[in-house]
């Protein structure tokens, strides 16, 4: 059962509608019990740093959710900021982000960028696979995905980065650390292969 974490972001019924249509079993929930039931879950990403950690934080979903990933080691998938959140800070805010993988999440530096307009970065790009990994199972390598940000993610270990997309500069866009996944780009927004990795993740 794939568990939509409610937070306040903006995608969650179109996460929910791709699941719909797939016929595979999930819900939308803001509730610590609903959530206990959870086998996956996903963060899902539009919003601010700061803003939906201070929610998260005043809920008490970060210490549930720090006991479901780290302690029940259940899966987990955070896209776009939802991505950006399991990383330890953002140069976006001052709060502390889940730490869930190690690094932080930086701006881009326009001087580095050569498309306009320069920031955020908007629309489909590629993902260079560095290794393999189930999430990936049938996308098109070719297609890409839609993305929409104005910052990356850094990590502090090459060896959790699974894929990475050019930008100015070649960047983590996609994460892997054991039961934690995360995605910059929006699966919910790329077509088919957004459709693959919802199914993909929902049997890891």
């Amino acid at each position: 059962m794939i568990g939509i974490v409610n937070y306040g972001s903006g995608n969650i019924h179109a996460v929910s509608n791709i699941y719909k249509r797939l016929n595979i079993p999930h819900f939308i929930s803001k509730d610590i019990q609903d959530l206990s039931l959870a086998t996956h879950l996903i963060l899902p990403g539009v919003g601010a740093f700061d803003e939906t950690m201070k929610i998260l934080n005043n809920s008490g979903l970060k210490t549930f959710l720090d006991e479901l990933v780290l302690d029940k080691k259940v899966p987990v998938m955070g896209i776009c900021v939802g991505m950006q959140l399991l990383g330890e800070g953002s140069e976006e805010g001052i709060l502390e982000g889940f730490g869930w993988i190690k690094g932080t999440v930086k701006k881009f530096d326009p001087t580095t960028l050569h498309h306009k307009p320069h920031l955020p970065q908007m629309g489909w790009n590629t993902v260079n696979i560095k290794r393999d990994n189930g999430i990936f199972a049938d996308i098109d390598r070719t297609k890409g995905f839609y993305f929409l940000h104005s910052y990356y993610f850094s990590c502090e270990s090459e060896n959790d980065i699974i894929g990475t997309t050019d930008y100015g500069i070649n960047y983590a866009s996609a994460i892997n650390n054991s039961n934690v996944y995360g995605m910059q780009f929006h699966p919910e927004k790329s077509h088919h292969n957004g459709v693959n990795l919802f199914k993909n993740f929902s049997k890891i």
